[in-house]
């Protein structure tokens, strides 16, 4: 191991590229790797006329490969796309049949990004590793907490619930001081080859943003006939609305593309896999006061013994509300909001936030 070498996480994106210039102009000494997670030409069938707003691209691996060579530093590219199908993609597919919606880029951060890539860096002899991503890291009492960044829109705590305590000792987060109109005028000051390169989408391995296409094209390949799926939509008191194509087309909090007309406006309220019926209701039946969620990792404190109090977010773009947390044996937790919320949806993740520090997060039963 050599105690001064970073391996950065290079996605051939402008972040992960200004992380590289950035350590790299502060005389670190620092190794780029860029990791293959899926052949995009796998279902050509789902690619874009103009693809744009994606990773995981041959392309980008040329990006991150023109900015290691114009900054001077090793590269390499490695291969985890096995890894990617099994632990991402498969869980992916299988929870929207199942019922859920959900969140691959948390799956990835948790089970590639800061597992197998530390595993990696390690074996070429980094101690430490750095990515792109918008958040920050502080150390306090002996403990790793985790911080939301300091651009409110760019930060990505919610996809990072999922960090031990082993994962942020060894990570660096050089962005999270940052608002992404300095990152994009420091590309530009280190004279960085990708410096006005558009931002990636969330889903890398879904380039045309048509997730049900996606799991139809993949059940294809791998000989499975998704009209195990279909189903009927019904009202919350049972009445038969329609038919749908199958459960993986609808998640919670959905109204358009429900195909069925009622003249007044209906919202996907739950999926039901067992019995394939997609239920339809109200906005108002949208309202959750409380749900349990699995799976959950404490981060910033250790696993509380009573009720703390917290800012809950439900998924990405929700604001977070205030609600009490009791932490439940088995790893699980109960969220009770003080105000009920718009479509709690099985399958996301519920990260609890104090101020700026991330508590901990789980998955939403």
């Amino acid at each position: 191991m050599q105690d001064d070498l970073i391996a950065v996480a290079m996605s051939g994106g402008v972040d992960s590229s200004v992380v590289a210039g950035l350590l790299h102009r502060e005389g670190r000494r620092v190794i780029g790797l860029t990791m293959q997670l899926w052949n995009q030409r796998r279902l050509p069938e789902l690619m874009p006329d103009e693809p744009t707003g994606r990773c995981c691209s041959l392309d980008d691996v040329y990006d991150a490969r023109a900015v290691a060579s114009q900054l001077g530093i090793p590269y390499y590219v490695v291969d985890f796309e096995r890894r990617f199908e099994e632990q991402v993609v498969k869980p992916f597919v299988e929870d929207y049949l199942a019922g859920r919606t959900p969140i691959p880029c948390t799956l990835c951060n948790n089970l590639v990004k800061f597992d197998q890539f530390l595993e990696m860096a390690e074996g070429v002899g980094a101690t430490r590793v750095a990515t792109g991503h918008y958040a920050r890291v502080r150390q306090d009492s002996g403990r790793y907490q985790l911080l939301r960044a300091a651009d409110a829109s760019k930060d990505q705590t919610y996809f990072l619930f999922g960090l031990t305590q082993a994962q942020l000792a060894r990570t660096m987060f050089p962005l999270g001081g940052y608002q992404k109109k300095e990152v994009r005028e420091l590309a530009r000051e280190l004279k960085i080859p990708v410096a006005d390169k558009g931002d990636s989408q969330e889903i890398c391995f879904v380039p045309n943003g048509d997730y049900a296409a996606f799991i139809e094209a993949y059940f294809a390949e791998q000989g499975i006939d998704t009209r195990q799926a279909q189903g009927e939509i019904v009202t919350t008191s049972g009445r038969k609305l329609g038919q749908h194509a199958g459960i993986h087309h609808y998640t919670v909090g959905q109204r358009k593309g429900l195909g069925i007309a009622t003249g007044e406006p209906l919202y996907v309220i739950a999926t039901e896999p067992e019995s394939r019926r997609v239920i339809v209701g109200s906005n108002d039946e949208l309202l959750r006061g409380r749900f349990t969620a699995r799976e959950v990792n404490w981060i910033s404190i250790a696993e509380p013994a009573g009720v703390v109090r917290a800012q809950v977010r439900i998924r990405n773009k929700h604001v977070p509300a205030a609600a009490s947390v009791q932490a439940l044996a088995g790893g699980r937790a109960e969220v009770r909001f003080d105000e009920p919320q718009r479509a709690v949806t099985p399958g996301q993740g519920a990260v609890f936030y104090d101020g700026d520090q991330v508590l901990g997060g789980g998955w939403i039963e």
